[in-house]
C-alpha cells in the first residue's frame, strides 16, 4: 500500500467514524425517547430500555453506514481542497482514475463492514432485542392479525417426502420467545382443497428433524365414506360442498407432526424482512413459493440486501467531485450540507422505490438497483463536469 492510499484511508476512515458516532448518538436517542412511555409499564423498567437500545445499535450502523460514509468521504475530500492538498496531488500526476481506485479500495472494506452487519450480526441482534423487550413485558410475540400468526405447508405421504396428500395451515395464538407455541389450530385439507382434520393442541414444542410435539390434542377427522368409494371424485351438484357424513373425534396426551414447518420458518414470517439475512430471505421466499404464496416483497428485500452494500462505492463516487471545488465554491460546512442532502435524498429514493417496485410488481432486482444505478450517473456526470471546468 503506498503512502498516498494510507494517507486516503486514515482520513477517511476517521471522518466516517465521527459520522457514525454522530449518527449512532442521534438514533440512540430517538429510540430511546420512543421507549420512555412504556417504560414503568408491565415490568418493563428503565434498564431493559437501555438494554434494548443498545442492542438495536448494530441494526442502526447498517442503517446509517452509507450515509456515514457519503458525508465522511465529502468531508476528507472538501479538507483536501480546502487546504490545497488534492491541487498537490493532482500536480504530482494523480489522475481522477487512480483518485477514483484509492477511494474505491476504501469503500471496500466499508462494503465489507456492511455486509458483516447485514448478514451476520444483524440478523441475530434484532431477534434478541424483542425477546429482552417481549420477556421484560411478560408478553408474547405479537402477530399481524388479531387472530394470531399463520403460515402454510404442504402435506406429503412421507413427511417431507413422496406424493402431495394436500395442504396444511397453521394457526398460533402466541409465539413465546423461548421458542414455545400456545394455542395452536392445524387446518388439514386434501388435493381437492376439503377440510379432512381440525387438530387442536393447547401448546406444541419444537423437537428437531423437522419434528413438532403437540400437547393436550384434539383431532377431528372429517370423512365421506361415499366420496373415499367414488375415488374422492364430487359430483357436478355438490363440487363445491364440504361433502362431509362421517365427523371422529379423537383426544390425545401428545402427538407428534412432521412439518416443513420449522421455528426458524416460524421466527422468519414475524419479522420484518429488513431485519433478515439475505440467506434467511432466500430459504423463506423458497419455502413462500413452493406453497404458491406471495413472495414478491421478499424478493424485493433479498435483492436490497445485496444492492445496499454496493451503494457505498457509489455514494463514496458522489464525494469525488468535491475534492475539485476550492473555497471560493462554498465552504467544507457547505460541502457537509449538501452531502447530508444527498444522503438523504438516496434514502427516500431507495425507500420510494421499494414501495413503488411493491405496488407496481416491478422486477425485483430492478427495483433494487434502480436508486444505485440513478446515483451512479449522478456522480459519472459530476465528475465529468468537475473535468471539464
Amino acid at each position: 500500500m503506498s503512502i498516498l492510499q494510507r494517507y486516503f484511508a486514515s482520513s477517511i476512515a476517521q471522518s466516517v467514524a465521527f459520522v457514525l458516532l454522530a449518527f449512532l448518538a442521534l438514533a440512540a436517542f430517538m429510540d430511546l425517547t420512543a421507549e420512555l412511555p412504556s417504560v414503568g409499564k408491565n415490568g418493563y423498567g428503565l434498564q431493559h430500555a437501555l438494554l434494548y437500545v443498545l442492542i438495536l445499535l448494530p441494526e442502526r450502523i447498517y442503517r446509517v453506514l452509507p450515509v456515514a460514509a457519503l458525508i465522511g468521504t465529502i468531508y476528507t475530500m472538501a479538507q483536501f481542497a480546502s487546504s490545497s492538498e488534492f491541487t498537490i496531488m493532482r500536480a504530482s500526476s494523480m489522475s481522477t482514475r487512480m483518485a477514483a481506485g484509492m477511494l474505491f479500495r476504501v469503500g471496500a472494506v466499508i462494503v465489507a463492514v456492511a455486509f458483516l452487519f447485514g448478514e451476520v450480526i444483524v440478523p441475530r441482534t434484532s431477534p434478541v432485542a424483542e425477546k429482552v423487550k417481549l420477556t421484560a413485558q411478560g408478553a408474547a410475540v405479537s402477530a399481524e392479525f388479531r387472530s394470531g400468526l399463520w403460515t402454510k405447508d404442504i402435506i406429503k405421504s412421507e413427511g417431507l417426502t413422496g406424493t402431495v396428500l394436500g395442504s396444511r395451515f397453521f394457526n398460533v395464538r402466541e409465539a413465546r420467545p423461548d421458542g414455545q407455541l400456545l394455542d395452536v389450530k392445524l387446518y388439514e385439507f386434501d388435493t381437492g382443497f376439503r377440510l379432512s382434520s381440525l387438530i387442536q393442541a393447547k401448546r406444541a414444542t419444537y423437537q428437531g428433524n423437522s419434528m413438532w410435539r403437540l400437547y393436550d390434542v384434539t383431532e377431528n377427522r372429517f370423512s365421506n365414506p361415499a366420496l373415499a368409494a367414488a375415488g374422492g371424485v364430487a359430483n357436478a351438484e355438490n363440487h363445491f360442498a364440504q361433502e362431509t357424513s362421517k365427523v371422529e373425534t379423537v383426544k390425545m396426551a401428545t402427538r407428534d407432526l412432521v412439518s416443513e414447518i420449522t421455528p426458524k420458518i416460524m421466527s422468519v414470517s414475524r419479522r420484518d424482512p429488513e431485519r433478515m439475512s439475505a440467506n434467511e430471505l432466500a430459504v423463506y421466499t423458497r419455502h413462500l413459493a413452493e406453497n404458491r404464496q406471495e413472495t414478491h416483497r421478499f424478493k424485493i428485500a433479498f435483492w436490497k440486501k445485496l444492492f445496499d452494500p454496493l451503494a457505498i462505492f457509489v455514494l463514496m463516487g458522489l464525494a469525488l467531485p468535491f475534492a475539485y471545488l476550492h473555497a471560493r465554491s462554498g465552504g467544507v460546512s457547505l460541502k457537509i450540507f449538501v452531502g447530508i442532502m444527498i444522503g438523504i435524498s438516496f434514502m427516500l429514493i431507495n425507500t420510494l422505490f421499494s414501495h413503488i417496485g411493491m405496488l407496481s410488481t416491478w422486477p425485483p432486482v430492478l427495483t433494487a438497483a434502480a436508486p444505485s444505478l440513478l446515483f451512479l450517473l449522478l456522480a459519472i456526470g459530476a465528475l465529468w463536469w468537475v473535468e471539464r471546468h
